[in-house]
């Protein structure tokens, strides 16, 4: 949005260095995806202006990716990860109108419809379920209008509807999360912790008290289909549920619980119980922020009962102005799909439990101011694999993946 800053004075500067002042202003500023919250004190990088009473705000990343991965499943590839969001926002009536858009060009900066991780599972390319492998984003990830209506200065009641959107269910997702900003690379534990952030047919509403807030979502619980750049629709067949505190400005916590019908198109006749836990701290310094989020995340299969857990804590710091680095470690169950390969299901397959796998994650990135409006890094993030040893003969005994990254985000004049 060139020239945004030249109509409101200043304005650049306070979308990243001014943080809101209540859990309510937090909301109503609506920076996460879908009604997702974060502690008020996150940064948020955006382009901000007024036009005709309107507030418009732009945040996006690229990043351009370079993995290379050892053993015998591990694979190398040059691919793109990224998602553009502009936000229109206005008094309506006696409340609050905000329209969003979210789009991502992944499916055409990711070939094969995949790019190789490790021990990732979810989702299917050619029909075929993905095994180490991730799966790109829908062009459309969000399409979404909000309606704030604020009851008294300490009550806010929320309507959110989307035909592409994010439920109440599970954290922040990890690509817009302050504590995973500089780590491409989507969580082993995706798939249990907040895949939910690109459904259909979202219908959620949300009522705040002071630092609390609960909400409920109707939605179409099945996952995105592998043709990445339509809107697929369905039934309202899935809800879910989120209680969220935010008890002081560095603090963020959420609990909830969805029941999603048929998610996955590999094994339509089985439901999802998924419950997630989730703590964010964060902490702004003089030329730097710390953030850390953990999280927990558990899928139940309905009607068989397999249990399957993940658990992820991630930690990001930006110090210096201009220096990043941060880890990510997870412990994720893994089900027999591993044991597949790129082949498709045979017949009379029954997803159980295999072994439980950890990720360790280390990386860093310096950033350059090259282009207006645009921060740039160059980066390298390093991962180092634990697996039980009866998995040696696939992966090899220390299995390991290298990421060299550029990544372009936009900011403010003033960062």
């Amino acid at each position: 949005m060139p020239g945004m800053q030249h109509d409101m004075p200043g304005s650049e500067h306070e979308a990243h260095m001014h943080h809101p002042a209540t859990f309510i202003d937090a909301i109503l500023h609506h920076a996460t995806a879908g009604t997702s919250a974060a502690p008020a004190s996150s940064p948020h990088d955006m382009l901000m202006a007024e036009r005709g009473g309107w507030t418009l705000m732009f945040h996006g990343m690229l990043f351009v990716d370079s993995q290379q991965q050892t053993g015998a499943r591990g694979g190398d590839k040059v691919f793109g990860t990224n998602w553009m969001m502009p936000m229109a926002q206005r008094s309506l009536g006696p409340g609050t109108f905000t329209a969003r858009v979210m789009v991502s060009l992944e499916p055409a900066l990711v070939s094969d419809r995949r790019y190789p991780e490790l021990f990732q599972l979810g989702e299917t390319a050619y029909g075929k379920p993905i095994v180490d492998g991730q799966h790109p984003h829908n062009f459309f990830m969000e399409l979404a209008l909000l309606y704030d209506l604020k009851l008294s200065e300490s009550t806010l009641l929320t309507f959110y509807g989307a035909p592409v959107g994010d439920p109440a269910i599970g954290p922040e997702a990890y690509a817009h999360r302050a504590s995973s900003s500089e780590d491409s690379l989507a969580p082993l534990g995706h798939h249990l912790q907040d895949s939910t952030h690109i459904a259909y047919d979202v219908m959620t509403v949300g009522l705040t008290y002071r630092i609390a807030r609960i909400e409920a979502s109707v939605f179409n619980g099945r996952e995105p289909g592998e043709h990445r750049w339509g809107i697929d629709t369905g039934a309202l067949d899935s809800w879910a549920a989120r209680f969220t505190l935010n008890p002081a400005p560095n603090w963020s916590g959420q609990s909830s619980i969805a029941r999603l019908k048929s998610p996955e198109e590999l094994f339509p006749n089985e439901d999802t119980l998924r419950m997630t836990a989730s703590v964010t701290y964060n902490r702004p310094f003089a030329d730097g922020n710390w953030a850390s989020t953990l999280v927990w995340g558990r899928n139940r299969d309905i009607p068989d009962g397999q249990v399957f857990n993940s658990y992820l804590a991630e930690s990001t710091v930006r110090f210096a102005k201009h220096n990043y680095a941060w880890t990510r470690i997870e412990n994720v169950d893994r089900t027999n799909e591993l044991l597949l390969g790129e082949n498709p299901l045979p017949p009379g397959f029954e997803e159980r439990f295999l072994a439980r796998v950890q990720a360790y994650s280390l990386g860093y990135d310096r950033e350059f101011d090259f282009i207006p409006h645009v921060t740039s890094a160059l980066g390298g993030q390093y991962t180092l694999y634990a697996k039980p040893a009866s998995l040696d003969p696939i992966y090899s005994p220390h299995p390991m993946g290298f990421l060299l990254f550029l990544r372009f985000r936009a900011v403010p004049a003033e960062k």
